[in-house]
């Protein structure tokens, strides 16, 4: 993206000022640098987004953004109801509530460093990944509704997990006002038999540990120190959000017209908030929120069993989990009144500042976790809310490394097998059922991680706390 055309408001804030169609500015925090590799479909994505009706403040780019469908991936905007405002199917995108889960597990890297080799294989046994992977888990229909509706309580009410695990998830582990009701047939087919897996693409189940302390008093809140091994399992709303997304794409792009909205462009399809169409997809995306939510539990659940059979000792609580593809509604201070917001977040994560009232009490003082995960064989990141972040971009950070290159350009450039290899001579091991899955998510197709963390640390959104390394990557 080219630098010149932009307003510098600040080291790591940029501005594309209010122009044509625009209702808003357009803000993006990143370097110089990160800016200027960012492809030029984010600027113009960004600026379609400002054109929303019923948007406030701005359209916000986050430091990882890259092109998506509709909004650009590490997007974020706010709508207002009263205003007109709109939801987009584009704005939360397929992988309705993909998102982050961090465990501690109470062990050292003594500890795993013996069984590497052995934890690597019992846990690419026993955590289903890969496209189309499938558990043991069957739901019937009233299994299904349950599911949609109660998130991971449901899945704490079925013993995949305890009740002090839902302390540390947002929304108490369950979305609010889900309607399974509003989730098509064929959506939920989709998901039967995918409960409790990782699925493909970037998602990832990693042994890590703690390599760096930048904030020791947050760490300490957060239960971490210099050496510890945790757990990162990333992954999201599988093939329910993938088909909630489709369905209502296609609808509301259908029924722009008849609502007034002139799309800048089709993958912009959204409808108005007080519309019945626009109710209805807050119903199934909320759902599938839900459906994320028990999906990361149950996963939990399978890598505490892995563990208690290959480490004994293990002790594994959760510290954290964040989505990064939802809407949420917000109360959110604009020009000094508090207002109701309807926030997307599209490759985005929460970053809410340090008192909180949505926060545990165990963690109100130091702030929400934001956890950044790497791509395979980078470092991963803790980093916490700030009280600055709330004026800057409605609470919000990046959500990742954010990739540097498509699919399709990273296959040309890497064989699966020799990734692996590289790592392991890294003393990464990586267990994958797709070399060409791992050639795709290869550490040199995405952005440098630690880049986009520290922009995201210097502009304000999210304070670095401490650096994961890893050592065991399951892929799908």
């Amino acid at each position: 993206m080219d630098t010149n055309s932009l307003i510098e408001r600040g080291p790591c804030e940029w501005e594309i000022p209010q122009a044509g169609k625009m209702r808003v500015p357009v803000v993006i925090f990143a370097t110089k640098a990160l800016v200027r590799d960012m492809d030029e479909k984010v600027r113009e994505q960004a600026v379609n987004v400002a054109s929303l009706p019923g948007i406030v403040q701005a359209s916000y780019v986050m430091p990882d953004a890259h092109w998506g469908y509709g909004f650009p991936i590490g997007g974020v905007a706010a709508f207002d109801a009263g205003q007109g405002g709109v939801i987009s199917a584009g704005g939360v995108g397929f992988d309705v509530s993909c998102g982050v889960r961090c465990l501690h597990t109470g062990l050292a890297l003594d500890d795993i460093m013996p069984v590497q080799r052995r934890l690597a294989e019992a846990l690419f046994a026993g955590v289903p990944a890969g496209l189309g992977s499938r558990d043991a888990i069957r739901l019937n229909d009233a299994q299904m509704h349950d599911m949609l509706v109660g998130g991971a309580r449901w899945a704490v009410d079925h013993d995949w997990g305890v009740p002090a695990d839902l302390e540390r998830i947002e929304e108490g582990g369950q979305m609010l006002h889900a309607k399974p009701g509003s989730v098509s047939d064929l959506a939920k087919k989709r998901q039967r038999e995918e409960m409790g897996t990782l699925g493909s693409g970037n998602h990832y189940l990693e042994v890590q540990e703690v390599a760096e302390i930048f904030e020791p008093s947050i760490a300490a809140a957060f239960g971490l120190k210099l050496g510890d091994i945790v757990v990162m399992i990333h992954c999201g709303s599988r093939g329910l959000g993938h088909q909630i997304g489709t369905d209502y794409l296609r609808l509301m792009a259908e029924s722009a017209a008849a609502f007034g909205i002139v799309l800048p462009d089709r993958e912009l399809a959204c409808a108005p908030l007080g519309s019945d169409l626009g109710q209805q997809y807050l119903g199934a995306m909320r759902s599938a929120i839900n459906c994320a939510l028990a999906n990361r539990q149950i996963l939990t659940h399978l890598v505490r069993m892995v563990f208690a059979q290959v480490c004994p000792k293990a002790r594994m609580p959760v510290l954290y989990d964040v989505s990064h593809n939802t809407c949420k509604v917000e109360a959110h201070r604009i020009d000094g009144q508090v207002r109701e917001l309807f926030v997307h977040r599209k490759g985005a994560t929460r970053a809410l500042a340090p008192g909180h009232a949505d926060l545990p009490e165990s963690l109100r003082l130091a702030g929400q976790p934001v956890l950044i995960g790497g791509s395979m064989g980078t470092g991963s990141y803790v980093l916490a809310g700030t009280q600055q972040s709330e004026s800057l971009a409605f609470s919000s950070a990046c959500h990742g490394a954010g990739r540097a290159m498509s699919r399709h350009q990273a296959l040309k450039n890497w064989q699966g097998r020799k990734v692996v290899d590289d790592l392991a001579a890294q003393g990464i091991l990586v267990r994958s059922p797709s070399s060409r899955g791992v050639a795709e998510e290869a550490p040199g197709a995405y952005k440098d991680v630690t880049a986009v963390v520290d922009a995201a640390d210097q502009a304000g959104l999210a304070r670095k706390v401490a650096r994961l390394r890893p050592l065991i990557c399951i892929k799908g």
